[in-house]
């Protein structure tokens, strides 16, 4: 029996080190740079950003592959018909019996400078054809055919449409490429600011901590001293009471801290049940930053003013579109085809018929009661507005510099006056801690000094976190890092991809 029990304590004791690597990988310990990592590959509105820009990619591809020559082969294998019909010339009927089989093969060849394209066009067939009039007389022909015609069609006195949407499209790509890149920074932005929530609320609990262990220290303290008649029983109620709200407080910050991470995996796009925490340390190092040199590099280099651009460019785009809405315009359509039939493949071009043909078309406007020039005066409207958000954009641009930059100077002046403050408030804390001991103070003054020292710790914590933030904040808006001197080209690693 004994033997037994041993053999299911060493079973147990295998299955628990077999075992043992899973529950050690169970909590992922997230560092930021892997958790930027995570959200490259799982953001969801990242995920889209990066769709759209794949989308746009491949519809510009598209469009300049389709100013490559195109190919298309039509083909009839077999064509058969029996019809009564009457002849004009000669006033009779007759009937039409035709057996058919034909195949054309055609080459398209857009013009991109000229908006014109060029089709080579080549109709080669078979066919066997009787035709028996009303006296009875049949007419036959078995014969191969082939028809070759060369086209030029160009629009004249008119814009480039296809220039045009080939730029349009351009326009579009390199949007989404702006939209993609920029929803990376600001996904580095939020999930920055989520990590050190998270951070921040790891170390909330850890203080609550530290005050449940202080209130516990002090209760079982104080209910000595009652006991031995020492402190009046009002002062045990009191530190009863600081060590239940303690206890209180030390969940409420479980559950902020759980919300905290909930929130991060969200974010990074990460399962909710998965565990997970943070390996965060901060160090602030203070950076010295130009101003002038934060707002010209943010001027410079800000992708949101090469969106308001590339509005600008769009808009002069449609009102080109818009003028052409009554325009002068016309074509010009030249084509040449060689012709030729015969019932030896061998002898189709024996007596070849040439066809040649000119058609020079125009459209010409007359009144339109002034409805383009209202569509031309909208879209003027159209215009300045899209200068103005540009010339908005820049003020803007420069004034977030200026204010995150006045924040950091501020930052780090204040984080300097916390730390002082919470080197002051443990001071006081241990000195007074000494003092409740001997009975000089009361459990409430005592608490005081507690959420004192917490509140300090938690403010100087706080401060450093926003100095980070900050200096995030103006690498974002300015497009260089300060701390190492480089400037950031978001667009460079989708150039890669």
């Amino acid at each position: 029996m004994k033997n037994r029990r041993l053999r299911i304590i060493f079973v147990r004791l295998v299955i628990l080190i077999a075992l043992m690597p899973i529950f050690v990988q169970a909590q992922e310990k997230l560092t930021i740079e892997r958790a930027l990592d995570i959200a490259e590959e799982n953001n969801p509105t990242l995920k889209t950003q990066r769709l759209n820009f794949e989308r746009a990619k491949y519809q510009l591809e598209a469009q300049r592959l389709s100013l490559r020559s195109q190919f298309s082969l039509d083909l009839n294998p077999v064509t058969y018909e029996k019809t009564r019909s009457f002849d004009n010339r000669v006033s009779e009927w007759y009937t039409n019996e035709r057996f058919a089989t034909q195949g054309t093969f055609r080459v398209v060849q857009p013009i991109l400078f000229t908006d014109g394209d060029i089709t080579l066009t080549n109709t080669f067939g078979w066919q066997d054809n009787n035709s028996l009039n009303t006296q009875g007389i049949n007419v036959a022909n078995q014969a191969f055919s082939n028809s070759l015609n060369l086209r030029l069609n160009q629009p004249i006195f008119t814009y480039n449409r296809r220039k045009m949407a080939l730029k349009q499209i351009e326009f579009e790509y390199e949007n989404s490429r702006i939209n993609y890149a920029l929803q990376r920074l600001r996904t580095e932005q939020s999930i920055t600011r989520q990590f050190y929530a998270v951070y921040m609320a790891k170390n909330q609990l850890d203080v609550s901590r530290d005050e449940l262990n202080n209130a516990k220290e002090n209760f079982n303290l104080m209910k000595d001293k009652v006991d031995a008649d020492m402190s009046a029983k009002e002062e045990l109620f009191q530190a009863e009471l600081n060590y239940v709200t303690a206890q209180s407080t030390v969940e409420e910050r479980i559950v902020a801290l759980e919300n905290a991470k909930d929130q991060l995996k969200q974010t990074l796009g990460m399962s909710l049940n998965e565990n997970v925490d943070v390996d965060a340390e901060i160090i602030v190092s203070p950076v010295v930053v130009d101003l002038e040199q934060a707002i010209s590099h943010g001027l410079s280099s800000r992708m949101e003013l090469r969106q308001r651009e590339i509005s600008m460019e769009q808009a002069e785009l449609q009102m080109i579109t818009v003028k052409a809405g009554n325009e002068f315009s016309g074509n010009i359509g030249l084509s040449l085809g060689l012709a030729g039939d015969n019932k030896n493949f061998d002898n189709i071009y024996e007596n070849p018929t040439t066809s040649p043909r000119i058609m020079l078309s125009f459209s010409v406007p007359i009144f339109d009661w002034g409805a383009n020039k209202k569509r031309v005066n909208a879209q003027k409207a159209a215009q300045t507005i899209a200068k103005l958000n540009y010339d908005n954009e820049k003020v803007d641009i420069e004034l977030d510099v200026r204010q995150t930059w006045r924040e950091l100077e501020n930052l780090r002046m204040q984080i300097d006056i916390a730390e002082k403050r919470v080197n002051s408030a443990q001071l006081t804390y241990d000195i007074n801690q000494i003092r409740y001991r001997n009975g000089d103070l009361t459990g409430m003054q005592m608490s005081q000094f507690q959420t004192q020292l917490s509140s300090n710790k938690i403010s100087y914590w706080q401060q450093q976190i926003n100095y980070k933030i900050q200096l995030l904040n103006l690498k974002i808006l300015s497009l260089y890092d300060f701390e190492k001197d480089v400037p950031i080209v978001p667009l460079s690693r989708i150039y890669d991809e």
